[in-house]
């Protein structure tokens, strides 16, 4: 069934449905009903549940066809907001005489198909999953172009961090970027006891596994043969943790260890540990966190800048909302 068809099939669902939950009388919704007009130019009720269709996560679309219209119907307003601003910038890209040429459009399937190791073929097929025919492929495409474009040209390329601010960032933000840190570490384990008179026999088994690791003996062949942690089955390998994610009591022990170290027990909330530091992060290096922090510092601008831009569009629009 190509795309047209579906979506005709599609409306039909759409009356019975609006029948069922309202009545008779609100079975003359029509596919082509105008549901908006942005400026000059109209968007209808078939736009609409297109777009919904088009954009549905793979869950949604995987839904009965009567909870995915629920879902459909639960939504219409926010998804028009969404279809307006769209037109909004389409027209405002044509207005500053910004266009996309057949050639950009090839260009721009060449580098999908390359990147998803595609051929016409399976892209073809792959498109008729989605149910998209080639001709409204390639139209999407060129309608993200455009807007792609515009937002280039009025925001993104108008947008300058200087140094100055990144060092700023960075000074205000220095325990955050270095808890993006990860160590890998291994650990054994001993649960806290109910009764604190058994402590004392847990760290004796505890002493017991120290002396045998400072005479060679494997940790991660002692993890499985002591720890009472899920992960003594894997030889106590926790991989990479973020500093964040862990215990100050674990943080601490870990900076102060080489690779290949283990630690004296220590007592946390939850019982004894025995940790072996297996790769410790290399230390922040200035100009990677610098690029990290402009572009995050970047995207936050182009965020506000953008909602700001459209505003103003919708401001200077006239807009008519007929759902």
């Amino acid at each position: 069934m190509n795309f047209e068809a579906r979506t005709k099939w599609f409306g039909v669902v759409i009356v019975l449905f609006v029948c069922s939950l309202y009545g008779p009388a609100h079975a003359a919704i029509l596919l082509d009903r105008v549901v908006a007009v942005v400026n000059e130019e109209v968007i209808t009720w078939s736009d609409l549940y297109k777009m919904m269709e088009s954009d549905a996560s793979g869950q949604v679309k995987r839904l009965s066809e009567e909870e995915r219209l629920k879902i459909f119907k639960n939504n219409e307003a926010a998804f028009l907001d969404k279809l307006i601003d769209v037109r909004l910038e389409i027209q405002e890209a044509k207005r500053l005489g910004i266009s996309v040429s057949p050639e950009d459009i090839k260009e721009t399937i060449e580098n999908i198909k390359k990147k998803y190791s595609l051929n016409d073929q399976t892209l073809e097929e792959s498109l008729k999953r989605e149910g998209l025919s080639f001709e409204d492929y390639k139209k999407k495409l060129s309608d993200q172009i455009l807007i792609s474009q515009l937002i280039n040209q009025n925001i993104k390329n108008k947008i300058v961090i200087s140094g100055e601010e990144v060092k700023k960032y960075i000074k205000s933000h220095k325990e955050g970027l270095s808890n993006d840190e990860s160590f890998k570490f291994r650990q054994i384990f001993f649960k806290k006891p109910q009764d604190e008179a058994d402590k004392k026999l847990i760290e004796e088994k505890a002493s017991l596994v120290i002396q045998k690791l400072k005479a060679g003996a494997d940790f991660a062949a002692l993890a499985e043969e002591y720890s009472e942690d899920p992960s003594g089955k894997n030889g106590g390998d926790l991989g990479y943790i973020k500093k964040t994610y862990m215990a100050k009591k674990f943080v601490e022990i870990l900076q102060k260890m080489k690779p290949g170290d283990f630690s004296e027990p220590f007592w946390t909330e939850t019982g004894l540990h025995i940790v072996k530091l297996d790769e410790k992060p290399p230390a922040l290096d200035t100009a990677e966190t610098e690029a990290n922090v402009r572009k995050h510092l970047m995207d936050e601008e182009f965020m506000d800048k953008y909602k700001s831009y459209v505003k103003s569009l919708r401001e200077k629009a006239h807009i008519e909302i007929r759902l």
